[in-house]
């Protein structure tokens, strides 16, 4: 049985999952109005990821015998000055996300909850390539500048991203 404590915080989470998927389909739509195609479709698969770890929470407590309670979503930010004005938000962001997953980890600790924490690790080890690729993602735009063929390059390049189903069934799909 998943600790009340543990439930009450993973709902949480699951609004900050959601949250973050719609602040990437958010960004989505701002860089495909802009012309920037590429940086859009690389924000849709940013947001089914996003989906997705809502859901393993979302299932996590459902196996526990606990229940999910799906709380109120925040509006969030729907233009930005720059691409990179929009990279640096993802950054902000997902540097966010990373602490209130430590302190998940850190309740879950707290509540002697092993299975929780267990699950959890695969969000430690999830934030730390999420702020990475962020960062790296800042960088390269800033590298190009706001315009010219630089940007339009790494626009394509930002276009190339794919969703990669993650190792447990998530949404009644199969993991490869």
């Amino acid at each position: 049985m998943i600790p009340d404590k543990i439930t009450k915080a993973f709902n949480e989470q699951i609004m900050h999952e959601f949250y973050s998927s719609y602040l990437y389909l958010s960004m989505a739509a701002w860089f495909e109005t802009e012309g920037h195609e590429g940086m859009g479709r690389y924000m849709r698969v940013q947001a089914i990821e996003e989906m997705s770890h809502a859901m393993k929470f979302f299932d996590h407590i459902l196996e526990r015998g606990g229940e999910p309670e799906l709380l109120a979503i925040e509006k969030p930010q729907v233009k930005w000055d720059s691409p990179l004005a929009a990279f640096e938000n993802a950054l902000a962001h997902e540097q966010f996300i990373s602490g209130l997953i430590n302190d998940l980890m850190t309740l879950s600790i707290a509540e002697n909850d092993h299975a929780s924490r267990t699950m959890l690790q695969y969000f430690v080890d999830e934030q730390v390539e999420e702020e990475d690729t962020a960062s790296k993602s800042v960088y390269r735009v800033k590298m190009v500048g706001d315009g010219g063929q630089g940007l339009l390059m790494l626009d394509r390049e930002f276009g190339s991203r794919v969703f990669k189903i993650p190792p447990t069934p998530v949404l009644g799909t199969e993991a490869e």
